[in-house]
């Protein structure tokens, strides 16, 4: 097995104690590695990839591990290369609203540092105490408050790239308004680690919300037209909330103990203006819905709960039953429709899933649980539900064996032809994190 990767070839460049060989027993998600390396430095990075083009060897990167099912057609690759001790802040201009972070450091680390300075990057991602801002940037995940707040391509204003040679790279730059030239940002947010090694991103930050509530109406009678209307005459108005996010009736009795779908709306603000915009939803609410406010610590509770409901790629599973996890874009009100068609797959495919979806964004996240066979099924269906809407569908979390019998990212874009050519171009030897993204590349 360790005749893929030379491990004096290693040990020469890098200590014997940022070296692991991996275990004999494959890991379920796959993206593993024969060897896993631990660099510290961005010049260890250029050595390893400069090791690795000048061998033919594959690496897959990793951060902590989180989005480890995402993606990916090979269980194990030559080499992991881990950016889990590679983290830190490089500079925070406190007064320009902007930090230069390195990207293994965790989401969490950064804006526990940040709230000192009454600061935040406004992102609000899966598991936050062990997703690490590369991970985060590369796969372009944002969560309820894109609404608000956008995604990842909002916020990044730079990035510093080790390209598959050992060259370094940067994009953007350290000012927000920076508008010279093509956004080259752009092209590395989401593009899933195949393009370059992300050393650092230079992020926009925010203030810490002064306060903050959630707003949560059930609607009792499963009146989806009324969960529509709702939120159509909320959108249009001059409020301004942070979250609209529908949840499905076993999510909510999840997280509420109420098995109704549930809206989720989130304001933040000065406190005053929170309480106005609450007192405005109360006043547009149909008279057959139940609305609950929490207030900031109870607010914050609840999406501590939340943001640690989806599988963690970075954890052991204790689950006898397969668990998957979809990304399905849209319109942003035929989130109703989606999230009612998932609902109805659990009788009809013997599972349980849970789904939440942004009114204002179009974006839905539902997880399944089952037997192996019904989730694929469902999957398709779905996907097949998703495309007649215009939309589309992504597997974001599936065992390596079962990502082998469906596709993760569906039909290949019509500028398909322009992805895969970049990649030739960036990566001619498609070392890095090889077969991880949209079409093979």
């Amino acid at each position: 097995m360790l005749e893929t990767v030379s491990l004096s070839d290693l040990t020469s460049i890098l200590p014997q104690e940022q070296i692991m060989v991996e275990e004999e027993n494959d890991h379920p998600l796959g993206n593993g590695g024969y060897i896993t390396v631990f660099p510290e430095t961005e010049e260890e990075i250029q050595v390893i990839l400069k090791y690795a083009g000048d061998h033919d060897k594959k690496i897959t990167i990793q951060g902590r591990g989180t989005k480890r099912g995402y993606g990916g057609q090979n269980e194990k690759a030559d080499i992991l290369l881990s950016l889990s001790k590679y983290k830190g802040i490089v500079e925070h201009t406190v007064g320009n609203m902007t930090i230069t972070v390195k990207a293994g450091t965790p989401f969490h680390e950064l804006q526990t540092y940040l709230a000192e300075h009454q600061q935040r990057v406004s992102l609000d991602p899966a598991w936050p105490e062990q997703a690490t801002i590369g991970g985060i940037i590369g796969s372009n995940e944002s969560g309820p408050k894109r609404l608000g707040y956008g995604s990842s391509r909002d916020v990044v204003i730079g990035l510093r790239m080790v390209y598959p040679d050992g060259s370094i790279i940067r994009s953007g730059g350290k000012v927000v308004k920076n508008v010279a030239g093509y956004d080259m940002n752009k092209l590395f947010i989401g593009s899933m680690g195949t393009l370059a090694v992300m050393s650092e991103v230079v992020l926009k930050l925010r203030p810490l919300a002064k306060y903050e509530s959630l707003v949560l109406l059930s609607f009792p009678e499963g009146n989806l037209e009324a969960v529509r209307l709702f939120a159509t005459t909320l959108l249009e108005s001059m409020m301004e909330p942070v979250t609209l996010e529908l949840l499905t009736p076993a999510l909510s009795e999840r997280l509420t103990g109420q098995r109704v779908y549930t809206m989720a709306i989130s304001f933040e603000d000065v406190k005053s203006a929170v309480h106005y915009q609450e007192e405005f939803v109360k006043s547009i609410s149909p008279a057959q819905v139940q609305m609950d406010i929490l207030p900031q610590e109870k607010a914050k509770a609840f999406w501590d709960q939340f943001y640690i409901l989806r599988p963690n790629g970075a954890l052991p599973s204790t689950d006898t039953e397969t668990v998957a996890t979809v990304k399905i874009g849209v319109t942003n009100l035929d989130v109703v429709h989606v999230l009612k068609e998932s609902e109805l797959l659990q009788d009809s495919h013997n599972l349980v899933i849970q789904g939440h979806g942004g009114l204002g964004h179009g974006l839905c996240q539902v997880t399944l649980k089952g037997a192996s066979d019904n989730i694929l099924s469902a999957i398709t269906h779905l996907r097949q539900v998703v495309e007649q809407l215009n939309g589309y569908l992504i597997v974001t979390h599936l065992p390596y064996v079962l990502r082998q019998q469906v596709s993760v990212w569906g039909k290949p874009p019509s500028y398909f032809y322009l992805l895969e050519g970049i990649k030739t171009k960036v990566d001619p030897k498609r070392i890095l994190n090889d077969k991880r993204y949209v079409g093979g590349i």
